[in-house]
C-alpha cells in the first residue's frame, strides 16, 4: 500500500463491471441509512421524543411488545388538554362539551399515530436497519478482505523470482477466491431488491391506513361540533335577568361604619388588614406564569432547542421527560435541558 500510495506503483486493477457493482452497493448503503433517519424524523419531529425514543431499551418498546411506542403523542396531549378545561367548564356547557368531544378525538388520533408508528417500525425499518447491520455489513468485510488478498498478491508479483511461484500461486487464488466471493454477495443484493421495494409498499400502506382512520374520526368530530352548532342557534336565546340589588338604610340616626347605611354586603377588606394581604398575595401568585432562571448560557446544537443566556427568564409551557423541558424566550419555543435552569414558579400538572 505504502509503494501504490508513495511510490506510485500500479496495482492489480478490478474490473468494471465489479466497480459498477461496487458503486450500487455504496449507493445502497447510503440510502438505507439516511432513509431510517429520516424516517425517524418523519414519525416524530419533536426532537426532544426523538431523544428519548433513542434511549429505549433496544427499541423493544416498538416492536409489538407493548401498545405504544413509548412516546406521547402531540394529539394526546392535546386531547387531554382539552379534556381538562372541557371538564372544567362542564360538559353541560355546549364549549366545555365541546372541548370533551375534540379532545376525545384527539386521543383516539394519538392511538392511531402510536399504530402507524409500530407498523413503520415492524415493517419498514427494522427490515432495513437488518438489512445494513447483516447484508451490507457483509459485504463490506468481503471488500476489506479482497483488499488486503490484493494488496498481498501485488507484494508478492513485484518479488516474483525471490519468493517460490507456489507462494505467488497462492496469493493469485486467494484473490480471486475474495473476488468472486464478493462480486456474488454484491449481485445478490441488488438482484433482490424486490423486498426494499416491498418493504417500501408496506410505509406507504400503513399511511394510507393512518390517513383512511384519521379521516373517518375527524369526519365524526366535525358531524357532532355541526350539530352544537345547529343546535345552540335554534336555542331560544335567554335574556340576562340581573340579580336584585341590596338595600340601603339611609336612616341619619343609624351609627353604621359604613357611614349612616347598612346592607346586607359585606365591606371589602381594609388595605391594612391581615386578609386583605392573604387576598393580593393569592391573587399575585396565580396571576404568575411558570417560569425559570437561567443558571448557565445554553447554546442550542440541534433543530428545535432554546438558547439563552445566564440570567434568562424562560417561561415554562411544558416538561418533557426529567432531563428536558419545552418553554419560551423572546417569542421562540424549544427545548432546553433541566439541570441549565433554576425553577422559579413550578409547573402545575
Amino acid at each position: 500500500m505504502v509503494s501504490e500510495k508513495v511510490g506510485g506503483a500500479e496495482g492489480t486493477k478490478l474490473d468494471e463491471d465489479f466497480k459498477d457493482l461496487e458503486r450500487k452497493v455504496d449507493v445502497t448503503s447510503k440510502a438505507v441509512v439516511e432513509v431510517i433517519s429520516k424516517t425517524s424524523e418523519y414519525l416524530q419531529p419533536n426532537p426532544a421524543s426523538r431523544a428519548k425514543l433513542s434511549m429505549l431499551n433496544t427499541m423493544s418498546k416498538i416492536r409489538g411488545q407493548v401498545k405504544n411506542p413509548g412516546y406521547p403523542q402531540a394529539e394526546g396531549l392535546l386531547g387531554e388538554c382539552m379534556v381538562k378545561y372541557g371538564r372544567d367548564l362542564g360538559e353541560e356547557n355546549n364549549f366545555g362539551g365541546a372541548l370533551v368531544d375534540a379532545g376525545e378525538t384527539m386521543k383516539r388520533l394519538a392511538e392511531v399515530k402510536d399504530s402507524l408508528d409500530i407498523d413503520v417500525k415492524q415493517n419498514f425499518i427494522d427490515p432495513l436497519q437488518n438489512l445494513c447491520d447483516k447484508d451490507l455489513r457483509e459485504i463490506q468485510h468481503h471488500l476489506k478482505k479482497l483488499e488486503g488478498r490484493r494488496l498481498d498478491y501485488d507484494y508478492k508479483k513485484k518479488r516474483q523470482g525471490k519468493i517460490p511461484d507456489e507462494e505467488l500461486r497462492q496469493a493469485l487464488e486467494k484473490f480471486h477466491e475474495s473476488k468472486d466471493v464478493a462480486e456474488t454477495s454484491m449481485y445478490n443484493i441488488l438482484e433482490t431488491d424486490i423486498e426494499q421495494v416491498s418493504q417500501l409498499s408496506s410505509l406507504v400502506e400503513s399511511q394510507l391506513q393512518y390517513h383512511r382512520q384519521a379521516t373517518q374520526i375527524l369526519d365524526e368530530l366535525s358531524d357532532k361540533l355541526r350539530d352544537r352548532m345547529n343546535e345552540a342557534q335554534n336555542r331560544p336565546r335567554r335574556e340576562y335577568t340581573p340579580k336584585a340589588k341590596p338595600i340601603f338604610d339611609f336612616d341619619s340616626d343609624n351609627q353604621s361604619t359604613n357611614g349612616g347605611y347598612t346592607t346586607s354586603v359585606g365591606p371589602p377588606p381594609s388595605r391594612n388588614s391581615e386578609s386583605f394581604h392573604r387576598y393580593k398575595k393569592n391573587i399575585n401568585f396565580f396571576s404568575e406564569q411558570p417560569c425559570c432562571k437561567a443558571l448557565y448560557d445554553f447554546d442550542p446544537e440541534n433543530e428545535g432547542e432554546l438558547g439563552f443566556k445566564e440570567g434568562d427568564i424562560i417561561t415554562l409551557t411544558n416538561q418533557i421527560d426529567e432531563n428536558w423541558y419545552e418553554g419560551m424566550l423572546h417569542g421562540q419555543s424549544g427545548f432546553f435541558p433541566l439541570n441549565y435552569v433554576e425553577i422559579v414558579v413550578p409547573l402545575i400538572n
